[in-house]
């Protein structure tokens, strides 16, 4: 893919998502699907300025690359077999299986069982959340060049496995749920705090779209509480949205948020899921723990009242099921509001996460409130230099300048 691909993606990634996945089910092979939506984005640029943009802009990016997909097939086709193929995908009659939206088959056959969990996760977001190889990488706290590798590492396994893109079969989606929910949940948090500098803070469109498919993926899986729960935490964490960025445009902290700018209705069904998840007697998983540390914090109408003796407690729970640095991380903050900074700042100092923003920023303010402004101010600059957002790192700019000088 070029550079000049990547830029059109990037200005176009819903349309993007929207015809790599309608061309995999068609095609049944990810590579041209991938290719054919960059050529036809490519055709987009030079015919739109000059014919105008079409009533359909996404139908016609389908069309176009459909047919240069066929074209190419026959260009290479050296067989009667191969011009068959080209003829037979002109026939978009097939069955959807399980799954009618386009969009959701692609993250579950994208989400193969062959492929390691880490691998499958990174090629759907690029496939179907549309982000990019430095976006992915950001979110999994590795090298833009190692992300790169992965991903063409996947596709290549792909076709020497030949792995087939066809119709997840409803037996399939319980073997690739978890890597579903991953990415679902990754494709959030990207709109929620955009990781990209040259994007706005706060993505509603990946949002929305991640909600959407979360939706559609409880319907299909009702009894898992995993999918009821990434639900509710999506829809508690959407609620607040409103209220994170502030008219300058900084990041405004859960404590100093204006909560009556809180969506409400959001909150009433993120609550209602995470009481009948409770109520079922399962024991929770990920997901339903985050959900339910989420439905403490939107429960509470002031910063003053919020349960922290519980939010500590669920993420003891959370901790045993994954004890990973940034779960821990997470832990400390609380931690810090029961026991105090000091406590708080032991159980960080520990955690491998010198390339992580928030680890930084955490340490700051941690530092802040224990009077060390010195090391304080030190841990903002790190963590400044590492944050992506827009609005965090003008929030952290503030933080960082009001620090008492020496």
């Amino acid at each position: 893919m070029t550079d000049i691909d990547e830029v059109i993606i990037r200005a176009h990634r819903e349309e993007w998502a929207r015809v790599v996945a309608t061309l995999a089910r068609r095609l049944g092979d990810l590579d041209i699907a991938e290719e054919m939506a960059a050529d036809a984005f490519a055709t987009a640029v030079e015919r739109w300025p000059v014919d105008g943009v079409p009533p359909s802009p996404g139908a016609w990016l389908t069309t176009t690359a459909h047919r240069k997909a066929i074209d190419r097939i026959r260009r290479e086709a050296r067989r009667e077999e191969k011009h068959k193929e080209a003829l037979m995908l002109s026939d978009t009659s097939q069955p959807l299986g399980a799954i009618d939206d386009d969009r959701l088959r692609l993250v579950f056959t994208c989400c193969h069982p062959a492929l390691a969990m880490e691998v499958r996760v990174a090629l759907t977001l690029r496939m179907v959340g549309g982000l990019t190889v430095p976006e992915i990488a950001r979110a999994f706290l590795v090298q833009e060049t190692a992300m790169g590798q992965r991903i063409t590492r996947a596709k290549a396994k792909i076709k020497a496995a030949k792995i087939p893109y066809g119709v997840p079969l409803r037996a399939d989606l319980p073997a690739r749920i978890t890597g579903v929910l991953a990415v679902l949940y990754l494709i959030f948090n990207e709109g929620y705090l955009a990781s990209d500098p040259d994007k706005e803070a706060v993505r509603s469109d990946l949002t929305a779209e991640a909600i959407r498919l979360t939706r559609l993926v409880r319907a299909l899986m009702p009894a898992d509480g995993e999918v009821a729960g990434l639900l509710a935490l999506m829809l508690l964490t959407e609620a607040r949205r409103a209220a994170r960025v502030s008219a300058s445009g900084e990041l405004v902290a859960l404590d100093e948020q204006d909560r009556g700018a809180w969506d409400r209705e959001l909150i009433a069904e993120g609550h209602a899921l995470v009481r009948a998840r409770l109520a079922s007697g399962q024991a929770p998983g990920r997901y339903q723990i985050l959900a339910a540390i989420n439905a403490v914090h939107t429960d509470a109408r002031d910063v003053r009242d919020t349960d922290w003796s519980q939010v500590v407690a669920l993420y003891d729970q959370l901790v045993r099921l994954d004890p990973s640095p940034i779960v821990r991380l997470n832990r400390a903050i609380a931690v810090a509001e029961i026991d105090g900074p000091q406590v708080a700042l032991a159980e960080v100092d520990g955690l491998p996460l010198e390339g992580y923003h928030a680890f930084h920023a955490t340490r700051a303010d941690l530092l802040r409130r224990l009077g060390r402004s010195d090391e304080s101010r030190a841990a903002y600059d790190r963590a400044i230099g590492l944050a992506g957002n827009t609005a965090e790192t003008a929030y952290l700019i503030r933080r960082r300048d009001q620090l008492a000088r020496p």
